[in-house]
């Protein structure tokens, strides 16, 4: 399976309040990419566990789940001055993308119509995919962050893979990847990387098991999705 793994250490949208007691007793599995929300968080634990990510060597990310101006601003700064490498999530305004232009950091918002906690996409998949090419167009940003199995209004998988075939740039999936076939599924649509949060914290990999044991599970899962012969494309979203 080609599309990354960031490991969201959140739950139902909140950064889980053992975020860095979490992230310490997985640190040393094999997963470049961990992140976590701006929200359920102080700006100290926000300090505290992103030291402890860049000790670990991770790639580092911030999801931004507020959507006023004043916010999504605020959250770039902090990005930025934190030394995060992405930041994902926002809704897209000019200012936060101007801020971001010349700083040293990723920046992958979310697009279309997105709104509330937990977040929710709608719109037809043209206006969709025609706001992710108006971004790309603009030079503004540098990937998307697709909320696809939280689209309200159509097909989650025909969203995704128009978008991702569509928009001309990386595209992460974010959010609700919580069965093997969803999995499949990804890897079929080909995106840059995909979120996981709720879903190891949930035990849907292994019933029963804690964060560690059910991100071990997604681990082997993916060295043998899309090399194990089986056709991908056979499982039910």
């Amino acid at each position: 399976m080609d599309a990354k793994l960031i490991v969201m250490l959140t739950l139902n949208d909140v950064t889980v309040p053992n975020a860095r007691d979490v992230f310490r007793s997985c640190r040393d599995l094999p997963v470049e990419f961990w992140g976590f929300k701006n929200v359920g968080i102080s700006a100290e634990e926000t300090r505290a566990l992103l030291a402890d990510m860049k000790a670990a060597g991770k790639v580092t990310c911030l999801e931004v789940v507020t959507y006023d101006e004043e916010s999504c601003l605020e959250n770039a700064r902090m990005a930025v001055d934190l030394g995060f490498d992405y930041l994902t999530g926002t809704l897209f305004y000019p200012s936060v993308s101007e801020y971001l232009r010349d700083k040293p950091i990723r920046y992958f918002p979310f697009f279309g119509d997105v709104s509330g906690s937990p977040v929710t996409l709608r719109g037809t998949v043209e206006e969709i995919v025609a706001d992710a090419r108006r971004l790309v167009a603009a030079k503004a940003v540098h990937g998307l962050d697709l909320v696809a199995w939280r689209y309200a209004d159509g097909d989650p998988v025909a969203l995704a893979r128009s978008v991702v075939t569509g928009a001309g740039t990386d595209v992460i999936i974010a959010g609700s990847i919580t069965s093997e076939a969803r999995m499949r599924l990804v890897a079929e649509i080909g995106p840059f990387a995909f979120t996981m949060g709720s879903a190891l914290f949930d035990a849907r990999f292994v019933p029963g098991g804690d964060f560690r044991e059910n991100l071990k599970k997604v681990i082997g899962l993916m060295k043998t999705i899309g090399a194990d012969g089986s056709p991908i494309s056979a499982y039910a979203p």
